[in-house]
């Protein structure tokens, strides 16, 4: 007799695809750009300044690519035009990045 272990639904598996491609890309992102700040921090912003923004900004990706996964559901429910919810998308996703960098970065680069 097989227990009774409920099935986790189908878009689990695409939510965390999404999910880690948007961290990702942000990690990718926020990397290349504090990359030359590493070599030569400044004294009064401390030893380890760039843990917060290597853990920040991925987080505001994935959380950005899980609202990008919602709005295609719905998309997909509702027939919006494609074109409109993937332009709604790539705009939110870029201000979800922008919004995770200044917080990621504020009190060093971002001053």
């Amino acid at each position: 007799m097989k227990p009774n272990v409920p099935t986790p639904p189908p878009t689990t598996s695409i939510l965390q695809k999404r999910i880690i491609t948007g961290a990702s890309i942000a990690l990718l992102l926020i990397t290349v750009f504090i990359l030359p700040s590493i070599l030569n921090p400044k004294p009064d912003w401390g030893n380890l300044w760039m843990i917060r923004p290597l853990l920040v900004v991925p987080i505001a990706g994935g959380l950005a690519a899980a609202i990008i996964h919602v709005l295609l559901g719905w998309q997909a429910k509702m027939k919006w035009p494609k074109l409109l919810v993937y332009f709604v998308c790539l705009l939110g996703y870029i201000i979800a990045l922008w919004m995770g960098t200044v917080v990621g970065l504020d009190g060093t680069l971002w001053d």
